[in-house]
């Protein structure tokens, strides 16, 4: 499998978990502790999905996503949200900006998340 992901996300043992478990399944998998960062990795790397964080500091998720959006390949760029919080007015600018789904961090398993990258990425649920 050569698809791209990438994971903006402040918590470190959060974003390594994630990783980790993306790498096992094949994905190439980018890291980034901030919204600007991220903003640089995704431009570079154009990774298949993208799962962003909300609350980061140097540049939240929601301004990360606005400033991806401005360009041509980050109007397509299928993004999940990650959230701490069932924070329904977030989310609903995340699906206004064009995301493919969301997940409450405290409610996920490592299987689950798998099973959200694939249907991000693929469409379906596989």
């Amino acid at each position: 499998m050569d698809k791209k992901i990438l994971i903006v996300e402040d918590e470190r043992d959060m974003r390594e978990a994630m990783s980790d478990a993306l790498k096992k399944e094949g994905y190439e998998v980018f890291e980034a502790e901030n919204g600007r960062d991220g903003l640089q990795l995704a431009i570079k790397h154009e990774p298949d999905l993208i799962l962003l964080d909300l609350l980061m500091p140097v540049m939240g998720g929601q301004e990360m996503l606005k400033q991806l959006r401005l360009y041509a390949w980050g109007r397509q760029a299928k993004v999940i949200i990650l959230s701490a919080m069932d924070d329904v007015e977030n989310i609903g600018h995340g699906f206004e900006k064009g995301i493919v789904d969301y997940i409450i961090k405290s409610n996920i398993s490592l299987s689950e998340l798998s099973l959200k990258v694939k249907k991000g990425i693929f469409g379906v649920d596989k």
